[in-house]
């Protein structure tokens, strides 16, 4: 198979860069170039057709991904269809299949076949739970069967992968060393890997056998992403040792994989005080050779549970601002319950919206949209203010549920309207076409 990235290298612009240029506004060259480079991937397993391009990475909109996925307390294939449906009816750019529990070949399976987003996962999530439920304990996971596992899941049409690559004994030689952390390990994949790696006192297999990582990647042009696996789950161990030794390894794997041919992104973390997140995207950045970020949120304070939507929103704003590629969307009930329907909607509008305060930031040329919003609303023309909302149903919906007297105002001041007054009073300066 020959990859995005190895068809931009000769040269070749295909049918899916052509697609990421007009979807983006950008000109074909300018995708060709960055695709080349590695600075954008494109996740589009040719195994799944008709699914939604996208592009992710340098010069590009911020995507947004939602996660869905069973756990052991709650495993319903239906519910995690409609959790799936949701999130691209609100207008996700990817979607992550994370379950951990039920039939994982089947549940994957079925996502995929009623979703069009580009779907990726975690693989040591079934590598895992499958050998518990087989040998009673994660420690008899065969490498051999994780290979096979991440070729049959990629067979099915993932088109990115977390994978936990980075993890290796030196970076978990960095945990003991710093006496461990305040908020422990955040990332499940990674833990049991850990764990793995500690009572078979051996290497991990996915940093050992990178090459066959990489290859089963190009294989089916899936995006390889750099699973976080020792991330803090606590803002007072961001940046610390372990998580620092691991993002070195995976921004030195990430040069490796492009070099081999395969489309790479970076994975950062979780949880990052507001005041490093800028320092975090520029070391991953500088490090990587500018490779793609997908970061976690990040989640900028440890006390948002029931609304880290919002708190993770904050922190997902200055991520984009300051160069993140892919947010991964946090729900209201991070922290404390597996996420419902309404979790996911509320998710994926919170990261939308954070994602588009960041991207007006990082490319201030793209901010006719807000002018037109703001116009609109200055002129009480609500029908067209709707065209530039990114929630026009549901400002509609607010509207009329509290429809106001005069027709050109709102209840917020009904009479007493600061627009209408100001338009009476500089109707004759307005020098602005509306």
């Amino acid at each position: 198979m020959t990859t995005q990235l190895e068809h931009a290298r000769k040269g070749t612009l295909t049918p899916e860069m052509k697609i990421v240029a007009e979807k983006e506004g950008l000109t074909e060259n300018f995708i060709l170039e960055h695709v080349a480079k590695g600075e954008i991937v494109i996740p589009c397993n040719p195994n799944r057709k008709n699914q939604i391009i996208t592009g992710i990475g340098t010069g590009l909109r911020t995507k947004v991904n939602a996660s869905i996925g069973t756990s052991s307390d709650i495993c319903d294939i239906d519910l995690e269809v409609r959790k799936a449906q949701a999130a691209q009816e609100e207008g996700a750019d990817t979607l992550m299949e994370l379950s951990a529990d039920g039939d994982m070949d089947e549940i994957r399976r079925t996502i995929l076949a009623n979703t069009d987003l580009a779907v990726g996962n975690v693989p040591l999530y079934q590598a895992f739970k499958e050998t518990i439920k087989e040998y009673k304990n994660p420690a008899k996971l065969d490498p051999e069967y994780l290979f096979e596992l991440i070729e049959r899941q990629l067979e099915d049409g993932l088109s990115f992968m977390a994978i936990h690559c980075g993890i290796n004994q030196y970076t978990i030689e960095r945990l003991r060393k710093q006496g461990f952390r305040y908020g422990g390990l955040a990332s499940k994949g990674g833990t049991y890997m850990v764990a793995w790696m500690d009572i078979n006192k051996k290497e991990n297999p996915l940093y050992e056998q990178f090459d066959r990582v990489c290859a089963l990647m190009k294989k089916y042009d899936a995006v390889l992403s750099l699973g976080n696996g020792i991330r803090a789950g606590a803002i007072h161990d961001s940046h610390d040792r372990a998580q620092m030794a691991e993002m070195i390894i995976n921004c030195e794997l990430a040069e490796i994989g492009r070099d081999m041919g395969c489309q790479m992104m970076v994975e950062g973390p979780g949880h990052v005080p507001l005041d490093e997140i800028e320092g975090n995207i520029m070391l991953e950045k500088r490090m990587s050779g500018n490779a793609p970020y997908y970061v976690l949120g990040p989640i900028p304070c440890d006390t948002g549970a029931g609304y880290d939507h919002i708190t993770a929103a904050i922190g997902a704003a200055s991520s984009a601002r300051f160069g993140a590629d892919l947010i991964c969307y946090i729900t209201p009930a991070e922290h404390l319950a597996l996420p419902d329907i309404n979790d996911v909607r509320e998710g994926v509008r919170a990261t939308r919206l954070a994602a588009r305060i960041g991207d007006i930031s990082k490319y201030p040329d793209r901010r006719e949209n807000e002018k037109q919003a703001a116009m609109a609303r200055g002129d009480m023309r609500w029908d067209d203010l709707e065209k530039y909302l990114r929630f026009p149903k549901i400002a509609r919906k607010t509207r009329e549920s509290r429809a106001p007297e005069q027709k050109d105002t709102c209840t917020m001041c009904g009479d007493f309207c600061a627009m209408k007054k100001g338009m009476e009073i500089f109707e004759k300066d307005i020098t602005y076409k509306r």
